[in-house]
């Protein structure tokens, strides 16, 4: 079956150590979990945090194709307090909190507590589609994701009170867009794959799930997921940008960084972000036009994009936009998350 989880999915890691993956020794981790009325089962959610020395050093992830991000488990947590940057991933195969160890670790190394839940039934042995299309559910694992780390004792005398801000790659950057006051308009989401205009390889997987967006429980999509502990808000290839209720935009009252990767022409249809970038009150809007959707994968392991079209993965999972070297695009992305961060978060010194 096709990948249709690379249009909005983000990286997979497996313990392979890179340069970049024995970047983090100054990074710890731990897992906590978060109760969740709306789920109603406890959240699973993976915390990076700037570290002491000790813990016990583990590679994060798992997988054939890429990989993975080194921490150390359990290590102290470093002397001070920190901003908070609540991390939301795409969907599909590699739709995990831990998927994103490649820019949630350089984060933290670099003075930010950094949490990611992994949303229910977007990937692994659960995965489904109809779950997977209840966008309007995952705004409030990001919340619940919060109340969960600000009450943990290890955590919440290193938090900067008023210092949080939520990061989404894909899947996750409309997860973002919905805290920061955008809402889904239940019409556009039931047509989504009225056609394959927008995503043919995840309408088809719907389709071939069994799946008719018309027949979801839709009452509650337009519900309103803001979160307003949350003071800033950035989006990377954001997607699907095409199901909110255009005229909702304007509501948004923080700040939003958005940024697409790639030229315009290869920007996937849904994920592009220049037109509501037009309609939110304060935002920036950037591209990096040597890049593409698939570099927000980990780098990818000797062999994979061969073992990929193998595979039928029928996607280019470890195509880039032909310049640089995509761990050359990631150290890009890393340091323009945590100068956006910096600037819209930290009030002292």
């Amino acid at each position: 079956m096709k990948a249709w989880i690379i249009l909005w999915a983000v990286a997979l890691c497996v313990a392979q150590p890179t340069k970049q993956a024995l970047a983090a020794d100054g990074v710890g981790v731990r897992r906590i979990a978060a109760p969740s009325k709306e789920r109603g089962a406890d959240l699973d959610v993976t915390v990076w945090y700037p570290a002491q020395p000790g813990g016990e050093p583990v590679m994060l992830g798992g997988g054939m194709f890429f990989t993975g991000t080194s921490a150390r488990r359990d290590a102290a947590i470093a002397p001070g307090k920190f901003p908070l940057v609540l991390l939301s991933h795409g969907a599909g195969l590699a739709g995990s909190a831990q998927a994103l160890s490649w820019i949630a670790a350089p984060l933290a190394e670099r003075g930010f507590v950094v949490a990611a839940p992994t949303h229910p039934g977007n990937s692994g042995a659960n995965r489904s589609a109809a779950e997977t299309m209840k966008l309007w559910l995952r705004p409030a694992d990001i919340s619940d994701s919060l109340d969960a780390v600000a009450r943990e004792p290890f955590f919440k005398d290193h938090l900067n009170a008023g210092e949080i801000g939520v990061l989404g790659l894909s899947m996750g950057g409309n997860t973002a867009l919905a805290l920061a006051g955008a809402r889904i308009d239940p019409k556009r989401l039931a047509a989504y794959c009225d056609t394959d205009r927008l995503n043919p390889s995840l309408c088809g997987w719907i389709r071939e799930s069994g799946v008719d967006l018309h027949a979801l429980d839709l009452r509650s999509a337009g519900r309103d997921g803001r979160d307003r502990r949350i003071r800033f808000a950035m989006a990377i290839d954001p997607a699907p940008v095409d199901v909110f209720d255009s005229e909702s935009f304007s509501s948004v009252d923080i700040p939003v960084a958005l940024l697409n990767l790639g030229p315009a022409a290869n920007i996937p249809l849904t994920a592009q972000a220049a037109g509501i970038a037009k309609a939110i009150p304060v935002t920036t809007y950037e591209t990096i036009a040597d890049a593409s959707h698939y570099s927000m994968f980990a780098l990818c392991r000797p062999g994979a994009a061969e073992s990929a079209e193998a595979q039928k993965v029928g996607d280019p999972i470890c195509s880039d936009g032909g310049g640089r070297s995509r761990q050359a695009i990631h150290a890009e992305l890393i340091e323009r998350a945590a100068t956006a961060f910096s600037r819209a978060l930290r009030t002292g010194p």
